[in-house]
């Protein structure tokens, strides 16, 4: 007779993790029009009056252990899918809830996001007409499809990531005994902060060195990305096999806050080598690779301890946060494209620029999640239930 698989109880403080790393691309996008790096095709609107190196350094903060984060934690839950309902239920529930929501989203937003290009970096330009400007990027039908997966991007990835994970898995799932083996060598690993810290900081310098980068870009291309592929697969993996040692979560809240406080640290010197030297920040720096290798694993047992303290207990705040952060991250970024080009010629400095755009994105996306998502087909789509406004 088989036994029941016990379901594993709503992590909250992760579920409360996954949607702020998520929300922090709001952060980095409203920062990136005020950087004083030209970003290229990636990231073209540059306010052509107010630029601060501190945006750049925030943006640099972020990009350092955001992702990883996020990737980390869909690989918990992944894993937490993949034995818990089966296989089968798991691949329903991430097409349902990662491919479907990307192929849509992307295809709706990608003319929108278009024009916000166009008509800021036109008024940017100080162009006459900047609306008409614009509307000149989608005059052909073709123009209204995508050619990139801008910054759904991750969808993309998580979707191959997962994927590619589940056929291991199902490879993986008769061999008990390596299993078996693999959780008590990671279960031992876990347990000790030193040991864990320096173990996967060389995990991730190995995977750095091998792709000969400090830093892997997200790529955006609609043809896979080798460096962001396997980045994020090595923190979807160590988010996945560290499901099998749950029960030693509440280790991560041994220091905590000294991790997070020395990656902060660490990220600020990393931050002014680079100025200092003129060095890329991507580049194939062994001394940036090192630093890059450390500062994303501290944050990572870091942040997540900090979660698991002080967020391991139910808040309807925070689940209404997290239900809303898959709707506001995916219709933010047109919003912190456009806004800059209202105000670019107020006499405000940079900071104050960013935050004006921050605020009135979040406001924007906040309150159209409350009235037109929560509680619609939308919401359901999205997050596979319809919720009260209340």
């Amino acid at each position: 007779m088989n036994q029941a698989i016990q379901k594993t109880e709503r992590i909250h403080s992760l579920d409360s993790l996954r949607a702020i790393m998520m929300l922090f691309g709001l952060v980095l996008h409203s920062a990136l029009t005020y950087n004083v790096t030209y970003h290229g095709d990636t990231w073209s609107p540059k306010d052509p009056n107010t630029t601060h190196i501190l945006s750049d350094f925030l943006v640099l903060l972020i990009h350092s252990f955001r992702m990883p984060m996020f990737f980390f934690v869909a690989g918990f839950f992944g894993a937490m899918l993949f034995y818990e309902r089966q296989p089968i239920s798991m691949i329903k529930n991430r097409i349902f809830r990662i491919v479907l929501p990307f192929v849509v989203f992307l295809l709706l937003l990608w003319p929108i996001t278009v024009f916000a290009f166009g008509y800021t970096n036109a008024v940017f330009s100080q162009l006459e007409n900047p609306f008409q400007k614009a509307l000149k990027s989608l005059t052909n039908v073709s123009d209204f499809l995508p050619k990139t997966t801008s910054h759904l991007w991750f969808l993309y990835y998580l979707s191959l990531i997962t994927g590619t994970t589940v056929i291991l898995g199902l490879l993986l799932k008769n061999g008990q005994q390596l299993t078996k083996r693999l959780t008590k060598a990671f279960n031992w690993i876990v347990k000790k902060p030193l040991v864990r810290i320096i173990f996967f900081s060389s995990l991730v310098f190995l995977t750095l060195i091998i792709l000969k980068t400090s830093m892997v870009k997200a790529s955006v291309s609609l043809i896979p990305e080798r460096n962001t592929f396997i980045y994020f697969f090595v923190f979807y993996l160590i988010g996945w096999v560290l499901f099998k040692s749950k029960e030693h979560l509440k280790t991560f809240m041994l220091y905590d806050w000294t991790c997070t406080i020395s990656a902060i640290i660490l990220a600020t010197m990393q931050g002014l080598i680079i100025q200092i030297y003129e060095l890329e920040p991507n580049g194939n720096s062994g001394i940036l690779i090192l630093f890059s290798s450390v500062v994303v694993c501290l944050f990572l047992f870091g942040i997540t301890g900090l979660f698991i303290r002080y967020g391991s207990k139910h808040s309807a705040k925070m689940r209404y946060i997290s239900d809303s952060s898959y709707w506001v991250y995916l219709t933010h970024l047109p919003l912190t494209v456009i806004i800059p080009s209202f105000i670019w010629d107020f006499p405000f400095p940079a900071f104050l620029k960013f935050l004006i755009v921050l605020s009135l994105t979040t406001i924007i996306c906040f309150t159209s999640y409350h009235y037109f998502v929560r509680n619609t087909f939308i919401g359901k789509f999205l997050n596979g239930r319809k919720y009260p406004k209340k």
